[in-house]
């Protein structure tokens, strides 16, 4: 079995390993901005403006102004009122739950991505739907008045979005209730300039706060994170220890993100052509899971994973979350897919039936 570890090329729509070229339907970069040649030369001016990266935490008395044009230019496109940028979508994740659990009672939905985890590992095998409807009953009747629901925004791995409307509607109005919510692999790719829930449910509900944690260094192919939320709740986590003193994302990196719409929208209208193209190829299937708008099919055929790579194409197939969890295919299709490449994918996989 040939193994892709210790490469030194892009993970972008071919990888060559030992001569042999194979079409690459794996990871997460979903538009295709690692390997977009007008990204990366954007990129590069961005290190000739700003240098490779900045040494200097939030905190210190001197600041480049990128990083708040930044925020405040992704709060606008996202729809909030304010922004936090990180290194990392991990760091990202860390310091908004660690700075809104104080003095709330933190329930964990299933299958929450690690990131969010403040200790151990929350273990509920449950659906989300059975758990949301659990936790609703638990609020209600529970003498604490403040509350922490903490989710990914979309289970990527069967997959599936979640519904967290139930929560607005059924729990008791006298009830705070604040969500961290990890859009990581929604945002930007299941709606154009957006994230991929509507939080049009909490309109005007003023016991109800919407926080939401995001990588950027999946489709939006930048190496950081983001916070996004009220302005209180923004203000609160940049002062916690955590932002202040860590090393803010390349200036470069960020520089690229902001100034690269045009790629951006280019890349998001063919991701979506790509994924009706696919899904028209694979009409009438049943072994595959998959969403609207949402470039990810799985299986759960142990077998997949060999078959296709028989057939010159990769996957991703590992363990997830944990290394005895149980083996998750991914079947990712990117922006950088031409229909060739899907056409190729389809026959592949419908050789196996």
């Amino acid at each position: 079995m040939t193994a892709f570890q210790q490469l030194h090329q892009p993970t972008g729509r071919i990888i060559v390993k030992d001569g042999e070229q194979y079409r690459f339907f794996g990871g997460t970069a979903y538009l295709g901005l690692l390997d977009n040649p007008g990204y990366i030369e954007l990129y590069k001016k961005g290190i000739d403006i700003y240098g490779l990266n900045n040494g200097t935490s939030r905190s210190n008395n001197v600041q480049l102004g990128i990083y708040d044009d930044a925020e405040q230019l992704l709060a606008e496109r996202f729809g909030f009122g304010a922004a936090g940028l990180l290194s990392s979508g991990y760091l990202a994740a860390q310091v908004a739950v660690r700075t809104l659990s104080v003095g709330r009672e933190v329930l964990y939905a299933p299958d929450a991505h690690p990131a969010l985890w403040l200790d151990g590992v929350p273990s509920d095998r449950r659906s989300f739907d059975e758990w949301r409807d659990t936790a609703i009953t638990y609020i209600n009747s529970s003498q604490q008045t403040e509350f922490l629901i903490v989710s990914n925004t979309l289970d990527n791995l069967k997959p599936s979005y979640y519904d967290f409307k139930p929560f607005v509607e059924l729990c008791d109005p006298s009830k705070r209730l604040f969500f961290i919510l990890d859009d990581s692999h929604g945002i930007g790719i299941a709606r154009r300039d957006a994230i991929s829930v509507d939080l049009e449910f909490v309109q005007g509900k003023p016991n109800v706060e919407v926080l939401i944690v995001a990588s950027l260094a999946k489709g939006m192919g930048t190496d950081a994170g983001i916070v996004m939320g009220e302005k209180g709740a923004i203000e609160q986590v940049k002062k916690h220890p955590m932002f202040r003193g860590a090393s803010p994302p390349s200036p470069a990196a960020v520089y690229t993100l902001i100034n690269g719409m045009e790629f951006y929208q280019r890349a998001f209208s063919q991701l979506h052509h790509n994924i009706v193209y696919f899904s028209q190829l694979i009409e009438g299937d049943d072994k595959l899971s998959y969403i609207p708008s949402f470039p990810v099919f799985t299986s759960s055929d142990a077998h997949l994973y060999r078959h296709f790579l028989h057939r010159q194409v990769l996957i991703s197939s590992f363990p997830y979350p944990l290394p005895d969890s149980p083996l998750l295919n991914r079947v990712v299709i990117s922006a950088l897919h031409i229909e060739e490449d899907l056409i190729f994918l389809a026959e592949a996989y419908l050789s196996k039936k």
